[in-house]
């Protein structure tokens, strides 16, 4: 992959994100793909699933938010992003910055990982 593949690649989610359906998935996803929420979350696996998934997250594709991100590192089929997004409406979490992991197979995404961050939340294992 170069970083304009993985680039076009993200372009590509965040169009398939604002777009009715699933269909555009299997243009960013092996039909074996794994997918995961959050470091330790079980990962959602294989492009129906990953499906089910996408439709039980978004509000829907007439959500009101901007994207930006930036490819951080690339080596081979590897691919380490930075993304952040602002949401317009006031009833959801207004933003949040994310790092995404991702291995490419063919130009498609073979394992997606995802390490959301929130403002205000916490970052460290104390309880208090």
């Amino acid at each position: 992959m170069t970083r304009e593949q993985v680039e076009d690649w993200i372009r590509r989610y965040e169009r398939a994100w604002r777009t009715p359906g699933t269909d555009m998935l299997r243009e960013l996803f092996t039909d074996a793909a794994t997918y995961l929420q959050a470091p330790y979350r079980d990962p959602v696996v294989g492009l129906e699933a990953i499906g089910v998934m996408w439709e039980r997250e978004r509000v829907g594709p007439h959500e009101e938010f901007e994207m930006t991100s930036e490819v951080f590192a690339l080596e081979g089929d590897r691919a380490v992003a930075t993304v952040e997004v602002h949401y317009r409406d006031p009833r959801r979490q207004e933003e949040f910055r994310d790092v995404w992991l991702m291995r490419f197979e063919a130009g498609r995404c073979a394992h997606f990982e995802e390490w959301p961050f929130w403002p205000g939340k916490g970052y460290t294992a104390a309880t208090s």
